[in-house]
């Protein structure tokens, strides 16, 4: 992409200066150069018209200029600069597993746990343009609400949508996390994680959360666990003939199990108590997980003094030709 132009010589550039130069050794010379004829009255020459040939005398002068000012540029040799980046990305590609049971309605987030999680994640997301990022859900079953993709509004767009009751309740933290190992065992990302966030204690699915652990370990993946939901009761909304009721009801996290699932794949777990803990939580494992990019520069010179020349040489013969085709004097 042509980004700007340089002059290799840019000291030939003060030779301008001839041009203002000759303007006014020019106007001196023409000044003088004309000759004094005394008439008694010389009203009779006033209506007499000029010719054409009259009127572009002064233009040899302009063509005697511009092709020096061409020439000058050209001496002084400008080049364009073509230039591109190479950038080489230390990839990491990352599985957000978020679970929507029912009890991540719990208001001892706000507005609730699923709702302040999506926005913690998704300010994590805005904050990794460059990573392949993907989303698995997980209830009493999981799947995949968007695969590993750098596209991040078209994620957002789906992360926003997702919202508890798509799946029959429960809480399948296994098979959330098999599913995520599956979008991430292809990949040949330098690094491979997966923070899974859950409220709960497994209960659902096929397979043993620690069964995945093992898998994820096998593909190189490391996984961050996050346990969400304050210390002792939380608040639930109940639905009643009555409209919503709110009871407290007692939160459980199988934290032994989140910690041996973290600690088989070499992450980490951590306990969220608040959306204010949440967001420290996503900003370390931001912190942990850094991408490295290196960017080679490449420039590309190219002269483009020739046109000028080329014009200047064009100036040059259209004035020389017109001095002694056109305005040729008899001596």
């Amino acid at each position: 992409m042509l980004t700007n132009i340089q002059f290799a010589q840019p000291v030939f550039l003060f030779l301008l200066i001839i041009i203002p130069l000759m303007s006014v050794w020019y106007w001196f010379k023409h000044k003088s150069s004309n000759s004094d004829i005394q008439f008694s009255d010389t009203s009779v020459f006033d209506k007499t018209p000029k010719s054409l040939r009259q009127r572009l005398f002064h233009g040899l002068f302009i063509l005697r200029m511009l092709a020096v000012a061409f020439l000058i540029l050209a001496l002084a040799r400008p080049q364009s600069h073509s230039s591109s980046q190479d950038v080489s990305i230390e990839g990491i590609d990352i599985v957000l597993a978020s679970d929507i049971s029912g009890s991540m309605l719990s208001e001892d987030f706000k507005p609730n746990r699923l709702e302040a999680s999506k926005e913690v994640a998704m300010e994590f997301i805005d904050g990794r343009p460059s990573d392949r990022i993907g989303l698995v859900v997980f209830s009493s079953e999981a799947f995949t609400q968007c695969p590993l993709t750098t596209n991040h509004s078209i994620l957002k767009n789906l992360f926003s949508e997702i919202h508890s009751g798509m799946i029959d309740d429960g809480t399948a933290i296994g098979d959330g996390l098999a599913t995520a190992v599956n979008r991430l065992r292809k990949s040949i990302a330098i690094s491979k994680v997966i923070i899974l966030l859950t409220d709960g204690i497994n209960n659902q699915g096929v397979i043993d959360p620690m069964t995945a652990a093992e898998i994820a370990k096998l593909y190189g993946i490391r996984v961050y666990t996050i346990g969400v939901g304050t210390l002792g009761m939380a608040p639930y909304p109940f639905k009643t003939p009555f409209g919503i009721q709110y009871q407290n009801v007692d939160v459980k996290i199988d934290e032994a199990l989140l910690k041996q699932v973290a600690e088989k794949t070499n992450g980490k777990y951590f306990r969220a108590t608040n959306k204010a803990k949440l967001e420290e939580i996503y900003k370390e494992i931001d912190k942990l997980e850094k991408s490295k990019i290196d960017v080679l520069e490449f420039r590309k010179k190219t002269e483009e003094f020739l046109p000028l020349a080329l014009i200047a040489l064009v100036f040059f013969l259209l004035e020389i030709s017109a001095r002694y085709l056109v305005y040729k004097s008899i001596p």
